[in-house]
């Protein structure tokens, strides 16, 4: 009976919609982004013993958050094999076990994809903040871009930083993977190895439609939030007069753009 009391207690404050729930799960998201800053800072701290037992800290936090959520759903299985759980999973091995997977620890960075995608964090800011509301689509957009640019860096740190002197650490991994995404190229760092190169020649193409989509779709965006007083539709395009659903016409608050 306390069991199941405290199996309710738990699955009301991962799924509930009262203000100690929604605390709860802005504590998740702190923690998730503090995970997040450790693994920018870790290759900082090289292997000193410190940054280890950080890494197995937090490793068996994130295991005892995740057994906690997996034992709150309703549809266990469901949940454990959905890709959320596979990046949470992903992640806590990474830190577990640095001495075999030390090459994935790049992977880490794979929580961030949690930040803004649960449907509850995305009520939650929906209820809490106006300007959430305004800005939703831009700040989705946002967090895609900073992700999909962490991802990136990652992975040119991990397979670069230990045969290639010009990416000594994560901020030369990052000056390397802006140049090359935004095809600047200034040239200052390459990447020598054929392997090398072949990831160079994938972020360049990547670069071109994926990373200059992100930036026009927060700068330029060609859809916007707008209520339709009819059938309420809430996304039209930027210039719409009439709704594509209804076609009743619309009085879309705009600045002349």
């Amino acid at each position: 009976m306390a069991t199941t009391s405290l199996r309710e207690k738990f699955r009301d404050l991962y799924f509930g919609d009262g203000p100690e729930a929604r605390r709860f799960r802005y504590g998740l998201v702190a923690f998730d982004i503090a995970t997040i800053g450790v693994f920018l800072l870790a290759p900082f701290g090289g292997q000193q013993p410190w940054m280890i037992a950080l890494d197995l800290a937090l490793g068996v936090l994130l295991s005892v958050e995740f057994a906690a959520r997996l034992w709150v759903q309703r549809r266990p299985m469901r949940h454990l094999f959905s890709l959320t759980s596979a990046a949470d999973v992903i992640v806590i091995l990474s830190l577990l076990l640095p001495v075999f997977l030390d090459n994935l620890a790049f992977l880490r960075i794979a929580r961030a994809l949690r930040l803004l995608r649960s449907y509850h964090l995305l009520r939650d800011l929906r209820h809490d903040s106006a300007w959430f509301r305004r800005n939703e689509d831009i700040i989705q957009r946002t967090v895609n871009l900073g992700v999909f640019i962490f991802i990136v860096t990652s992975v040119v740190y991990v397979t670069q930083h230990s045969i290639n002197p010009q990416i000594a650490n994560y901020v030369d991994a990052l000056y390397f993977t802006i140049t090359t995404l935004t095809t600047t190229g200034f040239g200052d760092i390459t990447l020598k190895t054929p392997g090398g190169r072949l990831l160079a020649v994938i972020i360049m193409v990547v670069g071109v439609g994926l990373f200059l989509r992100l930036l026009q779709a927060i700068f330029r965006p060609y859809k916007v939030r707008y209520e339709c007083p009819s059938c309420a539709l809430l996304v039209h395009d930027i210039d719409a007069v009439h709704c594509k659903h209804c076609g009743i016409v619309l009085k879309i608050p705009n600045e002349g753009i």
